[in-house]
């Protein structure tokens, strides 16, 4: 709710309407807020948040007022009690935020920050380059869109091992832009210099490519990924027969998938694939994430017991409205306060043609019928896709289908987009200027040579 101050705070109310911005001082990654405040002559107040390396925009504060000169703001969504002085210029809010137990300094000045300086991403590559890049569109020849990509092709006559990329989760364009980040860039990039073909391309319904991404599962990416393999064995610069899938989280998954499905790339690198079911690398991500964020056990505790009841129903519920119905009251009881539509708008994104069907997802069976070389890595502070279960599970499909050409490592210190890292927080994506180890690249790079030139 939003409180009202007397009338006699009705001008301290003016003096902190406005942008206000600091940075909370936790030990480990301290976020950036921006708070926004409104006040008005009757001394009314709200106020909302924003976390930008969190992507939180616009968070409304469930209470706002002034008691005598402290400002106190509340989140019931996430636990916080914040109360501060303003200094006698007006130009300075210090105090004391607390969340779940737990409290730091935080001091807001006045005004919005700074545009923060350009990201420093120093494996971007930069022209001239050694290489020809050749825009293409692809046909999905199942009924599916038209895409769009980029093929990079080595100096010389050819033709070239050549390898199709395929990005993770979310809709992606074909550098898997992420947090000033070009992943798949920078692998083009030094995949091209050591001799290959590289073609990606943007997700169906992202950047140049047709077709719509909100509708499309796991089932449509992959043929989609089978389509850009389908279009490099047609090119005359391109080694029909030596053609593989690179695939990164998601499309680590699907790379997989593609090994067990009719005409089968000729080699594959799964870069933090899933091994597991969907259920459970969805359950032990977020036990993953919530310990390295530090959160206490008990809390953690909660919301994973809240999360089980969440997918038990989706998968349980076939229709759509009487499961989103049966959520909602779950996640009311998760995040008091919290406002039912927003909680309806999250059971609406967790019942999605994509989550449903990850959600169920095992690729196990398929696993046990690859047998193209296979090169599975991850890194030790991945957090999203865990290392250790994900690659025994991998290890062990592939063993049943009887492929002896198998290598698997696990990549110490890096994070789920192969960076050398701390906690392997996604917010700490952006704040690390490598994009990809070179270490890592230097294995995939090595691994694709001895294996595409056979």
């Amino acid at each position: 709710m939003v409180s009202l101050a007397t009338p006699a705070h009705a001008q301290q109310a003016r003096q902190l309407a406005g942008d206000w911005h600091g940075t909370l001082a936790t030990p480990v990654n301290p976020p950036q807020l921006i708070v926004h405040i409104t006040g008005q002559p009757t001394g009314t107040l709200a106020a909302a948040l924003d976390v930008p390396s969190q992507k939180v925009t616009g968070l409304a504060f469930s209470g706002a007022e002034l008691r005598q000169d402290s400002l106190i703001l509340l989140s019931d969504f996430l636990g916080v009690r914040y109360a501060a002085r303003l200094s006698a210029d007006g130009q300075q809010l210090t105090g004391r935020w607390k969340q779940n137990g737990e409290q730091w300094p935080l001091v807001l000045q006045r005004g919005l920050p700074a545009p923060p300086p350009p990201p420093v991403r120093p494996q971007d590559p930069v022209a001239p380059l050694p290489y020809r890049e050749q825009q293409v569109r692809f046909k999905n020849p199942g009924g599916g869109p038209e895409l769009a990509g980029t093929l990079t092709l080595p100096a010389g006559k050819g033709p070239f091992p050549a390898v199709v990329l395929v990005s993770g989760s979310g809709p992606q364009d074909r550098d898997e832009s992420l947090a000033g980040h070009h992943p798949f860039r920078v692998l083009a990039d030094y995949l091209t210099r050591r001799g290959f073909a590289v073609l990606r391309y943007d997700d169906r319904g992202v950047g140049q490519s047709g077709g719509t991404f909100a509708t499309a599962t796991t089932a449509d990416f992959l043929a989609d990924a089978q389509a850009a393999l389908a279009f490099l064995r047609t090119q005359t610069s391109v080694q029909p027969k030596r053609v593989g899938l690179l695939g990164h989280s998601e499309g680590g998954t699907i790379a997989l998938l593609a090994g067990a499905a009719p005409n089968p790339p000729a080699f594959i690198v799964s870069l933090a694939g899933m091994g597991v079911s969907g259920r459970e690398l969805l359950l032990r991500q977020q036990a993953d994430v919530l310990r390295a964020s530090g959160l206490d056990t008990a809390s953690a505790g909660r919301m994973r017991r809240t999360q089980q009841a969440l997918l038990t129903v989706i998968q349980t519920t076939p229709d759509n409205p009487p499961a989103i119905a049966r959520m909602v009251p779950l996640l009311k009881q998760a995040s008091p306060g919290v406002p039912e539509s927003t909680l309806t708008t999250m059971a609406t994104q967790m019942t999605s043609p994509w989550y449903r069907y990850f959600l169920g997802l095992n690729p196990a069976p398929a696993l046990a019928k690859v047998k193209v070389p296979v090169l599975a890595l991850n890194g030790t502070k991945d957090v999203q896709v865990a290392p250790g279960p994900n690659l025994e599970a991998i290890r062990n499909g592939l063993q049943a289908a009887g492929n002896r050409d198998v290598t698997i490592q696990q990549l110490d210190g890096l994070n789920h987009l192969f960076q050398t890292a701390t906690t392997g927080l996604p917010s700490e994506y952006g704040q690390i200027s490598e994009t990809f180890s070179p270490s890592a690249l230097q294995i995939i790079g090595n691994w694709l040579a001895a294996h595409a030139r056979r």
